[in-house]
């Protein structure tokens, strides 16, 4: 009722002071009167005024309460695309490339040929040598003949004991004779098998050092296979996660190929050796999600989530406010019906994950703050409350 009379009475006193101002006559006795109340008038009204804002006015903010959870460590870190098996690929034979069969970028499987080494010399000693074999198992066949009929005559005592001997002798001379040409047989067979060059496994040909022409050398690489299955991510992190950390630990991916996605990791490898020169170790992470094409050397982000073993006060980021000064201060709200009373308190924070912030202290658990609106607020102010959804 009060603030209804004082609004009144400031519309009629404007109103009043409208009127004088409106009446004047030009006499300068009037004139020095209707001034004097004019001023009077200005008194009154700031004096018994119309308030700015009424009870339900003020600015509406929306606050979130602060929860006691279990902390978690966030880590950030970052990594690349690799694939699991990558080979230099390199001929066991000297001699010209006659065929090439793929080129860069290529796409192969297991088995495919790669090149084929001009072979014409080797399949002529090939050759030769069937027919050494060939031979020798002639002359195998004629010693065991000619021992079998010693043994028939020697049964009527018409061929010397000393005799067949001899041709016992000459069947272990043939028969090892012919074990060498079959050896020499195999060895310039697999030796033809080696003018051609055959992918071991699956993937991609990342570089390709040799053209159709070419004289190469046992051992010389010729081509990069990059196998394109199975890829992981290999990520470097800070060896004081080490303790913290094992293959049950969640880790959140993100690949700059595709932006504004974010994946589920596993930790399928921890490797317990430590770069000296950066005082890192190795994490091998694999997708959750099969179906993301992967590509290696591919740039990746990715997040670890370590548990703390520790509960603690935790509010939303946006629920702090920082100074120049390096202090941080949150905004309370004191609930009083449909409205509420802000204060700024200082807290002390720890460490953020998953948008929020650890408070160490100057926080209790269930405390209301503001989220948003909080940039222009005064202490004791009157706010309309909002809670987030």
């Amino acid at each position: 009722m009060i603030r209804k009379h004082s609004g009144e009475l400031g519309g009629k006193n404007r109103g009043l002071a409208q009127t004088i101002v409106n009446s004047s006559l030009g006499d300068p006795f009037q004139a020095t009167i209707l001034l004097f109340l004019k001023r009077l008038l200005i008194l009154t009204t700031f004096v018994c005024g119309t308030p700015a804002f009424s009870q339900q006015d003020g600015p509406v903010v929306v606050v979130r309460l602060a929860e006691q959870v279990s902390l978690i460590e966030d880590v950030p870190l970052t990594g690349t695309v690799i694939s699991p098996r990558v080979a230099k690929l390199s001929t066991e034979v000297s001699g010209i490339i006659e065929t090439m069969e793929v080129e860069i970028g290529e796409q192969v499987q297991a088995g495919d040929e790669i090149l084929q080494i001009n072979s014409e010399l080797d399949a002529l000693l090939l050759e030769a040598a069937r027919a050494e074999t060939e031979q020798a198992a002639q002359e195998l066949e004629d010693s065991k003949r000619r021992l079998a009929v010693a043994k028939s005559l020697a049964q009527r005592r018409a061929v010397p004991a000393n005799e067949i001997d001899s041709l016992a002798a000459e069947v272990r001379i043939d028969g090892a004779g012919l074990k060498r040409f079959q050896a020499v047989e195999k060895r310039l067979a697999a030796r033809l098998q080696r003018h051609k060059l055959i992918a071991p496994f699956g993937g991609i040909i990342s570089r390709k050092l040799v053209e159709q022409g070419e004289w190469i050398q046992p051992g010389q690489t010729v081509v990069e296979l990059v196998a394109s299955t199975g890829l992981r991510i290999d990520f470097q992190a800070p060896q004081s996660v080490y303790p913290k950390l094992d293959q049950s630990t969640k880790v959140r991916i993100k690949l700059d190929a595709l932006p504004g996605q974010t994946f589920n990791g596993a930790i399928e490898a921890i490797i317990a050796v430590a770069d000296p020169s950066t005082r890192t170790f190795l994490i091998r992470t694999a997708l959750n999600n099969p179906e993301v094409k992967l590509v290696p050397g591919m740039s990746a982000n990715a997040v670890l989530r370590l548990d703390t073993g520790a509960r603690g006060v935790v509010v939303h980021r946006d629920a702090l406010i920082r100074y120049p000064d390096g202090r941080v201060t949150v905004w309370v709200v004191k609930q009083e019906g449909g409205l509420g009373l802000v204060s700024e308190r200082r807290v002390q924070t720890g460490a953020s994950f998953n948008g929020k912030v650890a408070i160490i202290s100057g926080l209790s658990p269930d405390t209301l703050v503001v989220v948003q609106g909080n940039e222009a607020l005064r202490d004791n102010q009157s706010v309309i409350i909002k809670h987030a959804e």
